[in-house]
């Protein structure tokens, strides 16, 4: 083969992105764009499809151009993507017909609440290994039927078309060609039974989402479909696909039971690795579809955290605290411990452990001496903060203890939050030599699909660190501010 490279496409909430990496995982090229987010009502979040598809069309074509490559040297391509985020389209037309209702919408909370009120949640958590909340794609999709004039009654005659955003780029990059998604993507919709690897009826009819409307399930490495040769000006292979947080498990390597990764975007995401057996979380995790290669599932456990870098985004944007992302770990530094501060950043109610959608952010313990780099430190701490919550939740869960903590996403370039995970979590943070790890899972899981890369083992052996952090606060110190985080929350949660 002379093909020795793989573009992923990474699709994310703000921004999406065409990366080139070649046989060694070494990134040849990237293209980048932000793109326009939609709050119509309090607690709503859309995008426009039609930004996310003209944009991924760009980046494609930049990235290679940057690689200085030709089409006919990449030899996949793979989709990593912004998961939940449910999108409804005409089958024929391949036009949406609404805007993308995001993860972080919590419009149908109450219906969520209903459900739960109901005593749906045994059943749901039984088969899907997830809670009954708004954040994931079911009660998106009956909203979106519920609310588009006529669109229930084209969904039942197979009118139209449920995507998650992987699922709606396969269906543009083939030209309309092919309806289809993998096996993480859809066990994060509340209708997939994550045991049997099946849509299940039972669920279809509890949320009242027409089968006909769903995709086709496939293993994440394998053939999807052909790129669409207008796009690139030649036909590539489309051979692998997985939701953002498995892509970055599968790009951090970790591969084996006890193994765990947090990717630090929009929000937080924290993976550990539980191998072929599916642990129901007793904490209020979730159970997922670590990844599925040649037809055997690999499972975790998965704690997430809505905002993140979306909180660092906020005081740059909105408090004009910062002019750039990176001065938080300047600002942070330059004082000498948070004041009493924190930060509750639940901008879009609070995810794992507490799953409270009406909750709201609030900054507590300011002071008249309480400065701009006081609350800039609160952010980040809460990062590590609600990381720690996590990690407490999966060791009652009965999962492998990590030796370490693996790493990625954009915020990660910050060493002082870095080396503040390693103090709160009391383990080494390991941060890898390429930290664009969603992404280079995507290209992974092509390239194994098409001969570029041998195998899963070949794949771990490449992995690299490129720093690693070591706790140094005492052990009062971490108990001193973790009381105080918890005390902060309880003063946000809706009851």
């Amino acid at each position: 083969m002379t093909a020795r490279h793989v573009i992923a496409i990474d699709q994310g909430t703000t921004s999406s992105r065409a990366i080139v990496f070649d046989a060694e995982g070494d990134i040849k090229g990237l293209a980048q764009r932000e793109f326009p987010q939609h709050y119509p009502a309090d607690g709503w979040v859309e995008h426009d499809p039609e930004d996310i598809w003209r944009d991924v069309q760009t980046v494609l074509r930049e990235a290679l151009a940057a690689a200085k490559l030709r089409p006919q040297d990449i030899a996949a391509i793979g989709i990593t993507n912004q998961r939940e985020t449910t999108v409804v389209w005409e089958r024929a037309s391949g036009q949406p017909i609404h805007r993308a209702i995001v993860w972080q919408d919590r419009r149908t909370a109450d219906l969520c609440k209903a459900l739960r009120d109901a005593g749906a949640t045994e059943l749901v958590q039984g088969k899907t290994g997830l809670l009954i909340d708004s954040y994931f794609s079911a009660t998106k999709i009956a909203w979106i039927l519920d609310h588009v004039p006529g669109a229930r009654a084209r969904a039942e005659r197979g009118e139209l078309c449920f995507g998650t955003i992987d699922c709606f780029l396969l269906n543009r990059l083939t030209a309309g060609q092919v309806h289809a998604t993998d096996a993480t993507n859809a066990s994060r919709s509340m209708l997939f039974d994550i045991h049997r690897q099946d849509w299940d009826d039972e669920l279809c009819r509890l949320f009242r989402v027409p089968r006909a409307i769903l995709p086709r399930v496939l293993d994440c490495s394998g053939e999807f479909g052909a790129l669409a040769p207008d796009i690139l000006g030649a036909s590539i292979p489309i051979t692998g696909m997985a939701g953002d947080q498995q892509a970055a498990t599968v790009g951090q390597a970790c591969f084996q039971p006890g193994m765990m990764k947090s990717t630090y975007g929009t929000g937080c995401f924290a993976l550990v690795n539980t191998g072929e057996r599916a642990v129901q979380s007793q904490h209020r995790l979730l159970t997922t579809v670590a990844y599925r290669l040649n037809g055997k599932t690999s499972y975790a456990l998965e704690g997430s955290i809505f905002i993140a870098g979306a909180g660092v985004k906020w005081l740059r944007d909105k408090l004009k605290i910062v002019s750039n992302a990176a001065e938080t770990a300047a600002l942070a530094a330059s004082v000498p411990d948070g004041h009493g501060v924190y930060v509750v950043p639940a901008f879009v109610g609070l995810g794992a452990p507490y799953w409270d959608a009406q909750a709201r952010g609030a900054i507590l313990g300011l002071t008249l001496d309480s400065s701009a780099a006081h609350i800039a430190r609160a952010m980040l701490e809460a990062v590590a903060y609600q990381t720690r919550d996590l990690t407490d939740a999966m060791a009652a869960d009965g999962a492998s203890s990590p030796t370490a903590l693996r790493v990625d996403g954009g915020m990660v370039a910050n060493d002082w939050l870095c080396q503040f995970l390693a103090d709160m979590l009391n383990i080494p943070v390991e941060r890898p030599r390429v930290i664009e790890t969603t992404a280079l899972g995507a290209a992974y899981l092509a390239g194994l699909a098409t001969g570029v890369y041998a195998s899963l083992d070949a794949v771990g052996y490449a992995w690299r660190c490129e720093r690693r952090f070591e706790p140094r606060m005492t052990n009062g110190q971490r108990e001193a501010l973790l009381g105080g985080w918890k005390k902060a929350v309880t003063r946000v949660l809706s009851s």
